[in-house]
């Protein structure tokens, strides 16, 4: 087997997380696979995952194998398609990140568009609760909220996005008076509990003026770290949400949620696609981050303050 082959093998056996998982994706017996990681660690000379059949759990040389492998295997992949027509189709493996509730409305549907338009493209799209770390696992795209923490790394806007704060008319009907962003702290608050955030705490920005930021301690006897259950809860009239406006608007255009506080609003929640710079002539990349960017006009309205 040829270095190029190993990196390949490599690059399976980690996507699937186990041996096997590797055997069953590589169509080979657990003792082929667990032989020939055994076979590719004794020729590099170092250890690159601890495993058992069910789990695999990658080594720091395991981790820049990996990360590396992925860049040269990319690299060469780059090089041969920039040899043929420049009409032939996308070949090679595209890895894709994102969290779940975003990536199941939005991006799975248009993966599955995509992948109707490139035959040969193999697609790979991970939904994860969180968004992972950016040099995790070898993803040519994540898909997040924000701009990258650095250089090496480019953002393309995908979807203009805040959170709106609001809640359901059954909920008002009975409600504390609420004019205030002080006024909160005597109302029920649905709490999403995402990321690593401090996430009692709301933050929002003045719709007017300064546009000055302020940040209100909110309490609520219902919680979840699952965004969608919270906005059932919230159209069952439990209390009140901050949501993103992606994940409410046909609520708010309906009425059966109603924005609340016109002078304020949350922050900022843009979502963009991130790939490394490196990635930046990368045809498969390139395409992709376009096709995105083009299908996701309209497919959520303009935010209320954006001008389309």
């Amino acid at each position: 087997m040829s270095a190029v082959d190993d990196l390949a093998f490599f690059q399976r056996v980690a996507q699937a997380g186990s041996l096997t998982g590797a055997a069953r994706e590589l169509g080979l017996s657990l003792s082929a696979v667990s032989k020939r990681l055994q076979q590719l660690e004794a020729r590099l000379g170092v250890s690159l995952a601890a495993r058992t059949t069910r789990r695999l759990a990658l080594t720091a040389e395991g981790e820049r194998y990996l990360t590396r492998g992925a860049m040269i295997l990319g690299d060469l992949s780059d090089l041969e398609s920039s040899l043929r027509d420049q009409d032939a189709l996308l070949s090679g493996r595209l890895r894709i990140n994102a969290t779940f509730g975003f990536g199941r409305r939005h991006v799975a549907p248009l993966i599955s568009r995509f992948a109707a338009l490139h035959p040969q493209l193999e697609l790979l799209l991970e939904l994860t609760s969180f968004p992972l770390g950016l040099d995790e696992q070898g993803f040519d795209i994540n898909i997040r909220v924000g701009e990258p923490p650095d250089s090496r790394w480019i953002a393309r806007r995908l979807l203009s996005n805040r959170r709106i704060l609001c809640a359901a008319p059954a909920y008002l009907a009975n409600a504390p008076k609420l004019e205030t962003l002080e006024d909160l702290a005597h109302h029920r608050c649905l709490i999403v509990r995402e990321n690593d955030t401090d996430y009692s705490l709301w933050r929002f920005e003045a719709t007017e003026g300064t546009r000055s930021q302020r940040a209100i301690r909110v309490n609520g006897r219902l919680a979840s770290n699952d965004a969608e259950a919270m906005t059932r809860m919230a159209l069952d009239g439990h209390g009140i949400l901050l949501r993103s406006w992606w994940d409410v608007h046909e609520y708010l255009a309906s009425g059966d949620l109603v924005p609340l506080l016109p002078q304020w609003q949350g922050v900022r929640a843009d979502f963009y696609l991130l790939y490394s710079e490196r990635m930046r002539e990368n045809a498969r990349v390139r395409k992709f981050v376009d096709f995105m960017i083009t299908e996701m006009t309209g497919r959520v309205p303009a935010l209320p303050d954006t001008p389309p």
